[in-house]
């Protein structure tokens, strides 16, 4: 993989981080987007809207007073016309000018319009100019001409008509994006008037207020949608912790059945599941239970009467059988008994539980050293752990010769068996978790023992939300990892 793509792939990783991980998460998360995403839809329309009936209004309003003040002039003098055109265009607050001398020609202004026309180049008219421009002419008949074109000097008189009281803040802040244009109106006589308008380029501005409601019913919708989000979850969070809780506990609790429709009736499968599945484990308990005293009171019946053999060889023999069976008996009942022992849960020390057994193998003459730490108690069952860990080490011993512990605690706490024996082949790695299964080499019972040992030691760490798992060593012999969640 090049640099690139491990970048990109980083990346990829880096933003799915991002994203809530949990289902009520991703609800609020893409709720709140999409309301984003359609607020800030309606705004783009909204504006587009408001821009529109910005320029109609301000197009129309203009029209108005251009085309009223052109036909105010359009019966006078030219004299006359000359004089009220340079009050008007006067600066407010001072419309004096000079009267026009006798010999003077009474002439307003040189417009766009005005001759020479042979080259003077039309430019590219924008929405705006067109449409005042056609608007005015409409409204000025054909007696009129009129045209329309960007200020080319701001300094040259005009007749400056107000802004709309609606562009009128925007502007005030804002001068120097304001647009200037100029309105030539020719007259059938050939004079013209020239008339200034100033516009914002984006319209006028979205009131505040809208935002703030905008932002309210955002507000509102995000409340809303986290109640909605929280009514889904937390049943599903309930029926969560419930079917996690199936084999950790003797017996769970009913899961309620409240919420949504699809909600009750996944609450309500799961409590006819979870009372179907401890009616059978009871009436098999119940018929093991009933099995094993039928299967002591023979057996008993038996070893007394193999103690009055004379032969002692046949009696070690026999004994031995005896003994074997009651085993068989016993692991078996452990088994399909499973963990409905009544044992609570408590935090418990591994590290002392580890040294315990280090020093009861030790006793009997075997070998376990014990490396690493758990670096905070973990909440389980003590007997059903150290049954299960007394198990593995077994198979260690038993199987290689010595054990060694190794333990690890971070996310999760992991402790590993290793052996120095032969291994097992690949392929049976899993097949010597079933009950009663031993491999050939170990047919002898003198060695592979009643073959319920890692039976149940999985069934152990599969109480506890934990998994145990096989694997060869690279160079020789067989590692057994308990992996105990901690939450």
């Amino acid at each position: 993989m090049s640099s690139a793509s491990a970048s990109r792939a980083n990346e990829s990783r880096n933003t799915l981080r991002l994203w809530p991980q949990s289902l009520f998460g991703r609800l609020i998360a893409a709720s709140v987007l999409a309301v984003l995403l359609s607020q800030a839809a309606a705004l783009v329309l909204i504006a587009q809207e408001r821009e529109h009936f910005v320029l109609q209004s301000s197009v129309r309003e203009w029209t108005r007073r251009i085309a009223e003040t052109a036909l105010m002039l359009e019966p006078l003098g030219a004299a006359e016309r000359a004089t009220a055109i340079a009050q008007l265009s006067a600066p407010r607050g001072s419309r004096h000018f000079h009267a026009p001398a006798p010999d003077e020609p009474l002439r307003a202004p040189r417009g766009p319009m005005d001759p020479p026309r042979a080259y003077v180049r039309v430019p590219l008219l924008t929405d705006f100019e067109r449409t005042l421009k056609e608007q005015l002419q409409a409204a000025l008949g054909t007696g009129f001409e009129v045209s329309v074109e960007r200020t080319p000097d701001p300094n040259r008189p005009a007749i400056t008509l107000p802004v709309p009281f609606y562009e009128a803040r925007e502007l005030a802040a804002d001068q120097a994006s304001a647009q200037r244009y100029d309105v030539t109106v020719r007259f059938a006589d050939g004079d013209t008037a020239l008339f200034r308008v100033v516009r914002m380029p984006g319209g006028a501005l979205l009131p505040r207020n809208l935002l703030v409601n905008l932002l309210l019913l955002l507000a509102i919708l995000v409340i809303a949608l986290y109640a909605a989000a929280r009514n889904i979850t937390r049943p599903l969070s309930a029926l969560a912790r419930a079917a996690d809780s199936v084999g950790r506990e003797a017996r769970p609790q009913r899961l309620p059945e409240r919420g949504a429709r699809e909600l009750r009736r996944a609450a309500r499968a799961f409590n006819t599941m979870q009372d179907r599945l401890y009616r059978y484990l009871d009436s098999r308990s119940r018929v093991l239970a009933a099995m094993s005293h039928d299967l002591k009171t023979p057996l008993t019946r038996l070893r007394l009467q193999v103690e009055t053999i004379d032969d002692p060889a046949l009696q070690d023999r026999m004994i031995k059988e005896l003994s074997e069976m009651e085993d068989m008996v016993r692991e078996a009942l452990a088994l399909f008994r499973g963990l409905d022992d009544g044992e609570p849960a408590a935090p418990l020390d591994i590290n002392e539980l580890l040294a315990g057994l280090r020093q009861r193998f030790a006793e009997a003459g075997a070998s376990v050293s014990v490396s690493g730490r758990a670096l905070a108690p973990f909440t389980g069952k003590a007997q059903a752990l150290k049954r299960c860990l007394t198990n593995l080490l077994t198979n260690a011993i038993n199987f290689g010769a010595r054990a060694e512990i190794l333990v690890e605690d971070d996310a999760e706490l992991v402790i590993r068996v290793r052996d120095h024996g032969p291994g097992i082949p690949p392929a049976e790695l899993e097949r010597v978790f079933e009950p009663f299964y031993r491999l050939e080499s170990s047919r002898n019972r003198d060695s592979g023992g009643t073959g319920l040992g890692l039976t149940i030691a999985r069934d152990i760490a599969q109480a506890h939300g934990g998994t145990l798992t096989l694997s060869n060593l690279p160079h020789g012999g067989l590692e057994a990892a308990l992996v105990l969640p901690r939450r």
